[in-house]
C-alpha cells in the first residue's frame, strides 16, 4: 500500500464524512475522560513494573512532547519560523533550579562566586517554583516579541536565533547567579511520570482550546497569507505575541521539570542543538499538527534507543561486523531522509486527533448518530 493512498479519501488519514460536531460533543467529552482515566492506569502499572530506564524514557518523551506542541503552535499553527526555544528551557529550568535548592545547597554548589541575595536566602515547593518559572518566562517572551516580530520569515529565525545566544551566553557568564560553566548539581530528583504527564495533559488541554478557537483559526490565517489576514481585521502582531508568550510560559515549565528529572543543568544543555532536535521533531510530526508532534516526540526519544543496537558487534550471515561508534545517528540521518522524501508534510500533515475522525475511520458513528 503506497503512503499516498493514507490521504485519499477513505485512506486511514481521510476517512470521508463525519458526523456533526453538534450531536458529537458529549461523546467526546465522554471518550476524553476514558482515555484519560485509560492514561492513568497505564502509567501507574508502568510505575509499579518498569524499571527505573523505562519510567525515565518515558519522563524525558512527555517534556519533549510538552516543549514541541509549545513550540508548534508559534512555528506550524502561526507559521513564524523562530528559533528561540533553547532560550526559554534554559530560562524556566535555571530558575526552578535556583528556587528550589536548599541554602545550604546553593552554598556548596556556588563555589567560585557566592549567589547573591535573596536567591541564596530561602527555597520553595516545586509547584510555585515552576509557575514562577514560567510566567518569567512567558515575560521574557512577551518583551522579547516587540523587536522580534518587527521582521519576518529568514530575519526573523536569525533574530530568534541571536537571542538565543544570548541567553545561554548570560548563563555562561552570570556566574553569581546562574554559577557559570560549572551550572547547578544537586538538583532534587522530584519529576515523575505523573508531573511529566500531568504538565502535558495541562499543555495539550489550552494548546487545543487555543487552537480550535477564534483565536486559533486567526493564527492559522496569519500563517497563510499574513497580509491578507491583516486586512481581514486580524491583529497579527498581537496575535503573534500571544502564541509566542503561551509558548513560552510551557517551554519554561517544561525546562523546570527537566532540571528536577536529570538533577544538573548547565549552558552546555541549552545550545541551539536543542532547538534543532525540537524542529526535527514537530516538521517530522508534521508542521501545524498537534497530534504528530507528541506522535514525533516520542518516536524521536525511543527511536534513538532503540537505534543503540545498530552500534554494537553483530554477526550478520557468518560476518562478523564490529561495533560502530555514532552509527546509529547514521541510520537516524538515513530515516530522517526517508520520512522527508515519503512524507514532505511530515507524518501526520496538518491532520489531527479526533474522536469523530477515530469513529469514522472504525466505521462508527457516521450520519450524526453519536
Amino acid at each position: 500500500m503506497k503512503l499516498t493512498a493514507l490521504f485519499k479519501p477513505g485512506g486511514l488519514l481521510s476517512p470521508g464524512a463525519l458526523p456533526p460536531a453538534s450531536q458529537s460533543r458529549r461523546r467526546d467529552t465522554l471518550l476524553t475522560i476514558g482515555a484519560a482515566l485509560l492514561t492513568a492506569l497505564g502509567l501507574w502499572l508502568l510505575e509499579q513494573n518498569a524499571s527505573g530506564y523505562v519510567v525515565h524514557m518515558t519522563c524525558v518523551g512527555a517534556l519533549f512532547a510538552t516543549l514541541a506542541v509549545s513550540y508548534n503552535l508559534i512555528n506550524g499553527v502561526t507559521g513564524q519560523f523562530s528559533l528561540e526555544p533553547n532560550a526559554f528551557v534554559a530560562c524556566g529550568a535555571y530558575v526552578t533550579a535556583l528556587l528550589t535548592l536548599s541554602p545550604a545547597e546553593k552554598e556548596a554548589s556556588f563555589i567560585l562566586e557566592p549567589l547573591i541575595w535573596p536567591l541564596s536566602a530561602f527555597s520553595i515547593p516545586l509547584l510555585p517554583a515552576l509557575v514562577i518559572a514560567g510566567l518569567l518566562t512567558a515575560l521574557m517572551a512577551f518583551l522579547m516579541g516587540f523587536p522580534v516580530f518587527r521582521v519576518r520569515g529568514d530575519y526573523l529565525a536569525i533574530v530568534t536565533l541571536g537571542f538565543g545566544e544570548v541567553i545561554r551566553v548570560v548563563a555562561n557568564n552570570a556566574q553569581s547567579v546562574t554559577n557559570g560553566p560549572l551550572g547547578l548539581k544537586g538538583i532534587p530528583h522530584i519529576t515523575n511520570l505523573w508531573w511529566s504527564w500531568g504538565l502535558l495533559a495541562v499543555c495539550l488541554f489550552f494548546i487545543v482550546r487555543l487552537v480550535h478557537s477564534s483565536y486559533g483559526r486567526a493564527l492559522m490565517a496569519i500563517r497563510e497569507d499574513e497580509t491578507a489576514a491583516e486586512a481581514m481585521g486580524i491583529n497579527a502582531f498581537w496575535h503573534k505575541m500571544l502564541a509566542f508568550t503561551l509558548s513560552a510560559f510551557f517551554e519554561g515549565v517544561a525546562g523546570g521539570l527537566l532540571a528536577h528529572l536529570i538533577t544538573t543543568i548547565s549552558p552546555s544543555l541549552f545550545t541551539f542543538f536543542l532547538t534543532f532536535n525540537l524542529l526535527i521533531i514537530i516538521v517530522v510530526g508534521g508542521l501545524g499538527s498537534t497530534t504528530g508532534a507528541v506522535l514525533a516526540a516520542f518516536l524521536f526519544t525511543y527511536g534513538g534507543e532503540w537505534l543503540r543496537v545498530v552500534e554494537e558487534p553483530m554477526n550478520l550471515l557468518g560476518l562478523e561486523i564490529p561495533g560502530i561508534p555514532g552509527m546509529r545517528m547514521v541510520f537516524f540521518s538515513l530515516i530522517l531522509v526517508a520520512v522527508m522524501i515519503f512524507l514532505r508534510r511530515g507524518i501526520l500533515g496538518r491532520h489531527d486527533f479526533s474522536w469523530r475522525w477515530l469513529l469514522a475511520s472504525l466505521g462508527l458513528g457516521r450520519g450524526g448518530r453519536a
